[in-house]
């Protein structure tokens, strides 16, 4: 295989790799369905119900609902990302002393950028028994950008991925303690990608006693683009002990994405090429409780999500094959919040979140990944007793990862280090 067609396997590999996350995220799960369950970390989100949001983390708590509800929202994500102690070592027929490569600093200072992703949730129960909801949010809205100063672009360049969930779901109450539910997800998910050869990279031409080398700065290396639809499924339950106490426990089934991608890269002599990629989802399992404390304005809540990620084991298509290998490996998310309900207009909410990353032995440059801790707040304002406005803030600490990577001129060495920022606002309104 040439170093070209092996350049466009790896980088169209890592484009949909981030555009297959809940979303898989690139090992880099977001959760942005609601600004309230920011605002706790999202500690008892499966299960607390205190707006229509709910139904995107338990179909079942929409049996808590004895009013039609709506919830609107977007929520602010700010990526910082940063290389640092990085050598990049490139190809330099120029440099016969040290093998003809050279070896240079590749420090990044900001890698990250600010992304929006916006939700609607909407629940109608239709009787004492049954409720139906529909929403729409994005799982997954970021974006990576390495500018032409960072040495070794063919591991970094631009990366944009979005994704879109359209889900309907129903519940049943079975009796006083205990109720179901289950939904339907229509999952789109959508992702470019574009690499430059570095300003470093020399390529060594075949076919010459004395070759002359040829620099490729700055030279378009591919475009790639990918996107597909594919259909999942959602079940839950919730146990209510009493009004101040339950449980609730959800299963969410994701499918694998079949893709179309369409690949421009130099000097391939084939132009376009076509493929479909197969793109598996992790699915995910959570238990979440909510107790507030009797006679007092205090409630605590908790989750535990596992996360399939050992699913994404590799990627493939039709056409060309196995693509490229990620060995990741299943997640934890482990919360536990507060809410204090300070009077009839204000709500006060913290959280904590700890978040085991998705990549084992394998790292990235372009898809940095760690354990994180999640540092969360927030409030609710009611404006009337049918309407209120929620505000959600989170920090979310990374840990540094050391990365290697390597491909046919070039590899690199580094450590990688992705914090974040997500703010959320919301309105909410019951019928």
């Amino acid at each position: 295989m040439n170093s070209t067609r092996l350049f466009k396997k790896t980088v169209i590999a890592a484009t949909i790799a981030l555009a297959s996350q809940q979303a898989l995220a690139a090992g880099f799960q977001l959760n942005a369905q609601s600004a309230t369950g920011l605002g706790r970390a999202f500690a008892g989100d499966a299960v607390i119900a205190d707006n229509a949001s709910v139904m995107a983390r338990n179909p079942a708590a929409m049996a808590l609902f004895k009013e039609t509800s709506m919830s609107l929202g977007v929520t602010s994500i700010t990526s910082m990302i940063e290389v640092k102690d990085a050598k990049y070592t490139y190809a330099d027929i120029t440099n016969p002393g040290n093998g003809f490569h050279s070896t240079v600093d590749s420090n990044y200072s900001n890698a990250g950028s600010t992304s929006f992703a916006p939700n609607l949730h909407l629940i109608v129960p239709v009787n004492d028994k049954f409720a139906w909801g529909a929403n729409v949010y994005s799982n997954f809205g970021t974006k990576t950008e390495f500018d032409d100063s960072f040495a070794g672009s063919e591991y970094g360049g631009l990366t944009d991925v979005k994704s879109v969930n359209i889900g309907l779901a129903g519940s049943y109450r079975l009796n006083e303690q205990l109720s179901f539910g289950a939904g339907l997800d229509i999952i789109y998910g959508s992702g470019k990608m574009e690499r430059k050869l570095s300003k470093h990279l020399t390529h060594v031409p075949t076919g010459s006693l004395n070759p002359a080398y040829v620099d490729l700065s700055g030279v378009t290396a591919l475009e790639a683009e990918a996107s597909g639809w594919a259909l999942g499924f959602n079940l839950g339950t919730v146990y209510e002990v009493d009004e101040n106490n339950r449980f609730g426990l959800s299963y969410r089934y994701s499918p694998t994405i079949k893709a179309k991608g369409d690949v421009n890269y130099l000097s391939s002599g084939k132009g376009k090429i076509d493929d479909t990629l197969l793109m598996p989802l992790p699915s995910m399992a959570e238990f979440s409780g909510y107790h507030k404390i009797n006679d007092t304005k205090f409630a605590v809540h908790y989750s535990v999500q596992w996360i399939g990620w050992s699913a994404f084991d590799k990627l493939e298509a039709e056409e060309s094959g196995d693509l490229n290998s990620y060995e990741w490996k299943n997640g934890m998310h482990y919360s536990i919040g507060g809410t204090y309900y300070m009077n009839q207009d204000w709500t006060l909410r913290a959280g904590y979140m700890h978040d085991t990353s998705a990549q084992d032995e394998l790292t990235s440059i372009s898809v940095p990944d760690s354990n994180r801790n999640w540092f969360s707040g927030g409030f609710t304002y009611h404006l009337t007793t049918k309407s209120n406005i929620d505000f959600g803030f989170t920090y979310l600490l990374g840990q540094d990862v050391k990365v290697e990577e390597s491909k046919a001129f070039s590899s690199i060495t580094g450590t990688t280090r992705a914090d974040a920022i997500l703010v959320g606002l919301q309105y909410s309104r019951s019928f």
